[in-house]
């Protein structure tokens, strides 16, 4: 089981950037779909970012344009560079991966990863 921890959160104000990190460790991701989660306060996790095996990406309607998942299978690693950073974009936000396959969720589902990482909190300021 592949043991992931994210970095890069903070506050920054609206219509900036971040770019997260998460690093794993344990396994090799190259064996791994990974995928960026959104959880805001009160809320439950919404998908962000897939980013696939063979390094296809998708990202979700709210986030497109602005936020561009990415993987580096060379140093174990997985991004997710955030533009445009809006207000309603606060919140934790996870780092997750399987080597399952899509078979029976769809990767944009939570339940579809096995493994987590414990989140770095986000905040954007109007």
């Amino acid at each position: 089981q592949v043991q992931l921890v994210e970095s890069g959160g903070g506050l920054v104000q609206a219509g900036g950037s971040l770019r997260l990190s998460c690093a794993a460790s344990g396994s090799a991701i190259s064996a791994y779909d990974m995928a960026w989660f959104h959880q805001a306060p009160g809320k439950g996790r919404e998908f962000v970012a897939w980013i696939s095996r063979s390094g296809t990406t998708y990202e979700a309607n709210s986030v497109k344009g602005r936020f561009v998942g990415s993987r580096n299978n060379y140093v174990n690693s997985v991004y997710l560079q955030m533009n445009s950073l809006k207000v309603e974009d606060t919140g934790v936000y996870y780092c997750a991966g399987t080597t399952d396959d899509f078979s029976t969720r769809p990767y944009s589902a939570a339940n579809a990863y096995t493994s987590w990482g414990q989140g770095t909190q986000v905040t954007v300021s109007a």
